[in-house]
């Protein structure tokens, strides 16, 4: 059985990462109120519908994505029932070159997070301020906002408009909408 806890609405007790310790810290900075759940490392889509029905809302799919050089770097939160598209993502964004999956260590040098925990937050990480944000739109009209808090153990629930008014500019991002 997947382990889900009940609802916490305080930071952990002991950070796990420097990002989780970010996130949270940026949180009470900005007054964003938020939910949160620990659970059995999150790794699969089977996984985050148990966890889905303990926050009540379902939490979206991030990848990370690279140029062929490696020289340019994506975020992209999306739902986790819609397939990627490269040709489609990469004409969203106005035409840029095709895109791939960057690699784990790219993950981990760029937004301080293993694979299994991919999040948006890596934006409040110095090293992530290259590194592009898009949303898809269906992500970014919803009320709530779903995702890891940088471990895959630990899922957290804020509003969007949070995220996108007071989260993401206070981390001296812009994020493109898709």
């Amino acid at each position: 059985m997947f382990k889900v806890s009940d609802p916490i609405f305080a930071p952990p007790e002991v950070f796990s990462t420097p990002l989780q310790q970010m996130v949270y810290d940026s949180f009470a900075r900005l007054g964003i109120p938020f939910e949160r759940v620990e659970t059995d490392p999150g790794l699969t889509m089977e996984d985050c519908r148990h966890i889905d029905a303990r926050i009540g809302v379902r939490i979206v799919k991030t990848v990370f994505l690279c140029n062929r050089q490696q020289t340019e770097f994506w975020l992209y939160a999306t739902t986790d029932d819609k397939p990627f598209v490269t040709k489609e993502f990469c004409a969203a964004l106005g035409g840029i070159p095709r895109v791939s999956f960057a690699s784990a260590e790219k993950l981990q040098e760029l937004t301080g997070v293993q694979v299994g925990a991919t999040t948006i937050l890596s934006a409040v990480l110095p090293q992530c301020s290259g590194v592009h944000l898009v949303m898809d739109r269906s992500v970014a009209e919803s009320e709530w906002f779903a995702c890891t808090d940088g471990t895959p153990t630990c899922f957290i629930k804020i509003r969007t408009g949070y995220l996108l008014e007071k989260y993401i500019p206070d981390c001296k991002h812009n994020i493109t909408i898709i």
